[in-house]
């Protein structure tokens, strides 16, 4: 071997030499290389020179080793060894060539001689090889090697941790892309750059690819732009890719997810299992080597060698190193392919929810999929590797338990291993069906809040919160029994499996006694550190099982997800030759309905009709008739039961009913994706009426719309949706009622501007209540029952004196004769060019000005470390903290009588007949016996903790949210509150609590041993402190960076779920404008920016404990080293033995306390956010006992307003300013204004939504600031303007307080119009009501609203909008309606329709938030310069249009 050895060096040497003579020559030939690459080459270098040098100095090292070694070797025995002369010949020759190349550039290109690398990487597996068979050959000396193999001598023992510094610096140098990178973008890159994939091996291995990053994090406050790029392959465009390619391949089976997951990561999993498999073995070392290391203690001398004791001190140290390297790739390996699997999820789950038509996962559900479903298996990337680990475990344990103890103890130990394992199956299965029950108690729970809190104004309104809080509560005490019988179970499985090494121990020494099997102090420890090294499995098992199960049930609600249906979107048919542009073929429709039983045709076409391009379509009918049905079934977004469909030609626009507005600007909301042309963009917002609201909005069409346009009126939410389908320039429109939330003139403009204008060569089908706009129409369908009733041109129709259309006309005629009755003959006085004096258009909320605040857009975060506050607050949430004292004195006691029944067995041991066998099991068991009790006390006692604090800070949270002011929901996106709701609640139910005390524990457990370390060994404990020191040191910088990352991770998650939320309230209007793609691409940057976030978050906690890990194993070594050195006499060798036992775990319980510290505080950010939402200001108390009013107030209805000034906020202008005037009892009052003019902040504080910022408010002489909210709002009806259905039936829609008889119920929806409708269900009043009441058309929802107000009988009622979605026979019916039953009540009415206000008693118009006029309509109309007489005559010419709109088109 030693001459082949000497070939191979001489070879080396020749080709190093070769390498240096032909690069000189190239040199010279090139040497006239220009001054910009030596400056480019310069910039490079700077970053490399260190690493340079430390490659230079360790090759001088090696060189000078193995030249005295040789000249040692010749004074010692006078022979020269070949093999000495040749490796320090090649060694030198090497460090030549490594100065050459560091001064010739090649180190500042980042890349060294290929010579050289090969030459490194072959000494640092020659050295392996040889202390490796050195070890093999001096540790079992019955083992005979061949005498080929080589044998290592003290040089190869002392290259071998250089050569490996070699070889990982040559690795790291080799780049994996272009050598060059332009140096003048390097600031760029700083932000951009993918530094983990840029990263060398040794920086991989070390994480110094991170320093950049905790530099900057220390220095300044992290924002988004700081964090490197997420690598390449965890981009959620890859991941998505990967596994929906992997997906496709397994489509057919049944358990096609988890397979499709594994086939997209198998590769990362395989080198993941390396590190594992690696770390597993390295960590078994120690137990495997400690019985030669008490051994050699217990038989040292004064005068014997330390050389053995020296050497078995490296081996420790080297093996503990490799554990805690590989451990550390290990984790952060499983943490990327978790953000990888997570990102694949996301993107499959959203595409699925954009793509499903009819009936979308609701809210609840979908938040519930990403916050809690995909995290799960993200997170079980982590434990995958569990699996086949438990298994190598177990049959390692058990070779170290054979060579120690032999045959039959060790047999016991697996009996008793597998009797643990076992009995832990019935109890990982009640985990996971508790588990299952949890999670739908949960789904319930966030549905009804996410519902809730998109309804929150109407339930504050009404004075429903405390109501729906209650129910609320009901939910999450389901929810919160089900977490308490599986923390519980936990709790059992804690204790089963704390105790099960005491069990397996017992089992084992008591085969050894019953066996007469020879015990020393050294087996026996051995025995009791493989015992305490096999627990970790056996402690993982429980939580591995419940893992799996966790995961099975989340991967199998978006398996179950993914297969719901999904029918193919219709394709945009190309244009034909012909002007055909939609053909409804004859076929029948209907909606999704839970009882399939009761499905019946919606939409019935029984014959087949044509629209020619260029074509204007009018759709009438009354409400619930099948209108909005009928447009859908156009766009293919109603299921078909029979017939071919309809086929558009060419790009379709869409404006629901529904409004649905983007959160964002209001040019991004028109643009939609299209490119800004702004001549035409200019010409739509006019066409559209929006540019007068856009002057008005501080920031122009810049101004940020809240979520859902919460902060917009209804009429510019409907104008802003109509712009956005005009600009989009399609062929076909499809319009649904898109009059009925403006007002009589706005409603003409649009009409006239956009369909007869804008739109005059498009095909456009539009639904409407406003039978005026029918004229102008080519064609008009009247639907009735679910089918065309009639279709044709209008004059045809009209001539039709049976017809549907003249029943409907007949009813319009008759709300206008109204007009023209009050009206007189004042109209003949007014001349056209008036028309446009006076705009009615309502408005809405605290931001008319678009000062929406940016907290709405942009989450706020806390700065610095989470305040102690927090942690005290969480501590005393349960019983004022007093269980705490009780829990850490059970882990002390526990920790102790561990410690103590270990150190009887080592010490009864030491000296054969010291004690006897039996009294040395009998106290062993009685110790361990104990310490299991207190693990169980423990084990109760903090799941107690953890449901009491849990639901203390859910309840302060959802009381403070629920008493927030309106102005809270408006300026808050309900995501952020959901967020709170759903994930940090989940990490204070199931996780918090287990990290703190986890750190409390782990800590206890290292001060333990410390205190025994010490009592060894005095020195050690300056050691200690020292390490600790720097460890306080190391912690401290990280956490600035770490931290702010963890905030982040919050933060970011919140605008995926938004993003979400919005695209399926939305998922018509994407599809049918053919945005997927662009929708697509959004949540794919936003998975994106949470990845980046969530990868440098785990990198960092890396990045710590590689550097603290590797401090702690060299204070293992140097205590091995001390107790090596120091004479027998000063040491006790039964406890020695047990310190350097306990000293194994030592870096492994280091990194359990690292890992919880920063975990606790990164998980402590959740109570930090929850803690955020139990401050919120509250509104006015709900009741105040001192003032309440007389049950039967109001008695008269009269109400009086005195200099009431009102401003939303401090900043921003006054509102209403000093309006005095008095609605009188008994009456009907109208209100009108232009937009801005103060309307709907009037009925706002009325109701005390927003309080006035001076004068008063009376009713029937009482001073409402002064009384309860609820007892103000319980007493007040109100019809807003957006109709609001809850999730559940028809009765607890009407009648959610459960006050009203059904015979009062029937009476009212008898009375508006609803009453044939309900009996169509035979369930009745117990019809079930979709989420957002999806199943009832609008105009039916306004009915039901209208129904629920009525059954209250209330003295004063205010409608704001009440019938804008209503047609206008039916409007008629509820007016007249309204008027009857209300004949005693104090009516105000907000309105758009003339028809409404015109018969009132009384008309307000206010003007900038003054009174310009208050009088009786006829009064008003004698005045033909009055603001309303110029209003009424503009409805009456719109009206009573003949042929003005045919002229125009």
């Amino acid at each position: 071997m030693e001459i082949s050895l000497e070939i191979v060096n001489v070879g080396f040497s020749i080709v190093l030499l070769t390498w240096v003579l032909l690069d000189t020559l190239r040199r010279r030939r090139r040497r006239d290389g220009t001054e910009n690459e030596t400056y480019l080459r310069d910039r490079a270098s700077r970053g490399c020179k260190g690493f340079a040098l430390i490659t230079l100095i360790v090759n001088a090292l090696i060189s000078v080793f193995y030249v005295v070694f040789g000249i040692y070797d010749y004074y010692g025995g006078g022979n020269v060894s070949l093999k000495s002369i040749f490796s320090g010949m090649t060694w030198v020759l090497a460090t030549m060539v490594t100065i050459y190349s560091k001064n010739r550039g090649f180190s500042e290109h980042r890349r060294w001689p290929w010579v050289l690398i090969f030459w490194w990487i072959f000494s640092f597996i020659f050295c392996s090889l040889s202390v490796c068979l050195y070890f093999i050959t001096h540790f079992l000396k019955s083992t005979k090697l061949p005498d080929i193999l080589p044998k290592a001598n003290i040089v190869e023992f002392a290259s071998l941790p250089l050569s490996m510094l070699l070889c990982c610096n040559a690795l790291s140098y080799v780049r994996k892309d272009s050598d060059l990178k332009e140096p003048l973008l390097e600031k760029e890159f700083e932000i951009h750059t993918d530094s983990y994939g840029d990263a060398g091996i040794w920086s991989k291995v070390t994480f110094r690819w991170l320093n950049p990053l905790f530099k900057r994090g220390r220095n300044q406050k992290l924002e988004l732009q700081h964090i490197p790029s997420v690598p390449l392959s965890e981009r959620a465009a890859n991941a998505s890719a990967l596994l929906e390619g992997s997906f496709r391949k397994h489509k057919m089976e049944d358990s096609s997810l988890p397979k499709a997951i594994i086939r997209a990561v198998w590769k990362s999993l395989a080198v993941n299992a390396v590190f594992a498999g690696v770390n597993t073995t390295a960590s078994y070392m120690g137990p495997f080597l400690i019985t030669n290391f008490v051994n050699y203690l217990l038989e040292k001398h004064d005068d014997s060698s330390i050389h053995h004791g020296l050497i078995l001190a490296f081996i420790f140290f080297i093996a503990k190193t490799m554990e805690s390297l590989s451990q550390r790739q290990w984790y952060f390996g499983a943490q990327i392919i978790g953000v990888r699997v997570r990102a694949a999820l996301s993107v499959l789950i959203y595409k699925k929810s954009i793509s499903i038509k009819y009936s979308g996962p609701s809210n609840g559900k979908m938040i519930n999929l990403i916050n809690v479903d995909v995290e799960r298996i993200g997170d079980f990337c982590w434990y995958i590797h569990g699996i086949w680990l438990l298994p190598l475990q177990v049959f390692l344990a058990l070779v170290i338990l054979y060579r120690n103890l032999g045959a039959a103890p060790s047999a016991a130990a697996l009996i008793a291993t597998v009797l643990v394992m076992v009995c832990n199956t019935p109890l990982a299965n009640m985990q996971e069906r508790l588990h299952s029950k949890m999670m739908e108690a949960k789904d319930s729970r966030i549905k009804v809040t996410s519902e809730t809190l998109k309804s929150m104004r109407v339930l504050k309104l009404h004075s429903w919160e405390s109501t729906f809080l209650k129910k609320l509560l009901q939910l999450r005490e389901t929810e919160r029994s089900w977490l308490k019988r599986y923390l519980y179970t936990c709790s059992v499985v804690a204790f089963l499996f704390w105790a099960s090494p005491t069990l397996v121990s017992v089992a084992t020494f008591g085969v050894c006694i019953i066996l007469n099997t020879p015990l020393n102090t050294g087996t026996v420890l051995s025995a009791l550190a493989t015992f305490r090294i096999l627990q970790e499995p056996i402690y993982n098992l429980p939580e591995l099982i419940s893992m799996i199960a966790q995961t099975k049930v989340s991967v199998d609600r978006i398996k179950e997800f993914i297969k719901e249906d999904q029918l193919k979107l219709i394709p945009g048919h190309t244009s034909k030759e012909s002007n055909v542009m939609i053909v409804i073929e004859t076929g029948e429709y209907a909606w999704k309905t839970s009882d399939q039983n009761l499905k019946k045709p919606t939409i019935k076409i029984v014959e087949k009709i044509e629209i020619m391009k260029g074509y204007k379509v009018a759709i009438c009918g009354s409400v619930g008739s099948g209108k909005s049905s009928l447009l859908s079934s156009i766009l293919g977004e109603i299921p078909k039961i029979s017939g071919v469909g309809a086929k558009v030609y060419g790009t379709k626009a869409y404006v629901p009913q529904s409004s649905w507005i983007q959160t964002g600007t209001v040019r991004e909301n028109v643009l939609f994706g299209k490119e800004m042309i702004g001549g035409y963009y200019e010409n739509v917002l006019e066409a559209c009426a929006l540019d007068q609201d856009v002057k008005m909005w501080e920031d122009g069409d810049l101004t940020i719309v809240g979520e859902r346009g919460m902060n917009l009126s209804g009429g510019e939410k409907q104008r802003i949706q109509l712009a956005r389908a005009v600009y989009s320039d399609s062929d076909v429109y499809i319009l649904d009622d898109p009059f009925s939330a403006v007002d009589a003139h706005t409603g003409t403009h649009l009409f006239k501007k956009c369909l007869l204008q804008l739109l005059s060569l498009k095909t456009v089908i539009y639904a409407t209540h406003q039978l005026e706009f029918l004229e102008a129409a080519d064609l008009v369908l009247v639907i009735k029952g679910g089918q065309i009733a009639q279709s044709g041109k209008y004059e045809d129709l009209i001539a039709d004196l049976n017809g549907e259309l003249v029943r409907q006309m007949a009813a319009h005629r008759k709300s206008l004769d109204q007009v023209n009755r009050c009206q007189i003959d004042v109209s003949l006085k007014i001349r056209p060019h008036q028309v446009n004096l006076i705009d009615v258009v309502e408005e809405k909320g605290p931001f008319n000005n678009g000062n929406l605040p940016e907290k709405s857009h942009e989450e706020e975060a806390e700065t610095g470390p989470v305040k102690l506050s927090v942690y005290s607050t969480f501590v005393t949430s349960a019983y004022g903290g007093a269980l705490v004292p009780v829990i850490l004195l059970c882990q002390v006691l526990f920790q102790g009588l561990q410690m103590g029944s270990n150190y009887w067995m080592a010490w009864g041991t030491e000296k054969e007949g010291r004690v006897s066998r039996e009294r040395l099991i009998w106290v062993f068991i009685m110790l361990s016996g104990g310490s299991s009790i207190f693990i169980l006390g423990r084990a109760v006692f903090l799941a107690t903790i953890a449901i009491q604090t849990a639901q203390s800070l859910f309840l302060r949270m959802v009381t403070s949210v629920f008493r927030a002011p309106i102005s809270f929901f408006d300026s808050t996106p309900s995501s952020r509150i959901l967020n709170r709701s759903s994930t940090d609640q989940s990490t204070v139910d199931m996780d918090i609590p287990y990290r703190l005390a986890g750190l409390a524990f782990a800590l206890i457990q290292l001060t333990s041993i410390i205190v025994l370390m010490s009592q060894v060994a005095w020195q050690v404990f300056l050691l200690f402190l020292g390490v600790l020191g720097l460890s306080i040191w190391y912690q401290a910088y990280y956490i600035t960076t770490a931290r702010e990352l963890a905030r982040m991770v919050g933060i970011r998650k919140a605008p995926i779920l938004h993003h979400f939320s919005e695209s399926i309230t939305g998922a018509a209007t994407i599809r049918c404008f053919n945005q997927e793609n662009r929708f697509l691409m959004k949540i794919m940057n936003l998975i994106d920016d949470y990845s980046r976030v969530a990868f440098h978050n785990y990198a960092t906690m890396e990045w710590l404990s590689v550097r603290i890990n590797f401090l702690f194993n060299l204070v293992f070594f140097l205590v091995l080293v001390i107790l090596v050195s120091l004479p027998r006499s000063a040491i006790n060798p039964s406890l020695a033995g047990l310190a350097a036992t306990y000293g194994l775990n030592l870096n492994v319980l280091q990194a359990w306390v690292i890992w919880n510290l920063c975990n606790v505080e990164n998980k402590m950010i959740s109570v930090e956010r929850i803690l955020q939402f139990t401050n919120i200001p509250s509104e006015a108390p709900l009741v105040i006992e001192d003032c309440r009013p007389n049950p039967e107030w109001p008695t008269v209805g009269k109400i009086e307003l005195e200099n009431l000034h009102v401003q939303y906020d401090p900043a921003l202008p006054m509102v209403l300013k000093g309006i005095s005037c008095t609605f009188p009892g008994q009456k009907k009052i109208g209100v009108v204004g232009r937009t801005g003019s103060g309307k709907s902040t009037l009925i706002q504080a009325l109701f005390r939504v927003v309080e006035p910022s001076g004068g008063h408010i009376l009713i029937d002489g009482v001073d409402i600031s002064k009384i309860g909210l609820q007892d103000l709002r319980s007493r007040l009806g109100i019809i807003p303007q957006d109709p609001t259905l809850f999730q559940g039936t028809m009765r607890t829609n009407l009648d959610p307080l459960q006050q009203h008889s059904d015979q009062e119920i029937w009476e009212v929806l008898n009375q508006c119009r609803l009453a044939e409708i309900v009996r169509q269900d035979q369930r009745l009043l117990d019809a079930p009501v979709a989420e957002d009441g999806e199943n009832w058309s609008v105009g039916q929802r306004q009915l039901v609203c209208l129904a629920r107000v009525l059954l209250k009988k209330r003295r004063i009622l205010v409608l704001d909008e009440a019938t804008a979605s209503i047609d206008t026979a039916t409007d008629v019916i509820i007016q007249e309606t309204i008027r009857r039953e209300t004949s005693g009540c104090t009516v105000i009415t907000v309105a758009h329709r003339i028809p409404t206000v015109i018969d009132n008693d009384l008309v307000l118009v206010l003007d900038e938030g003054k009174v310009l006029e208050y009088d009786s309509p006829t009064r008003l109309l004698e005045d033909s310069s009055s603001a309303f007489s110029k209003l009424v005559a503009e409805y009456s010419r719109r009206s009573s249009m003949s042929n003005c709109f045919r002229d125009l088109s």
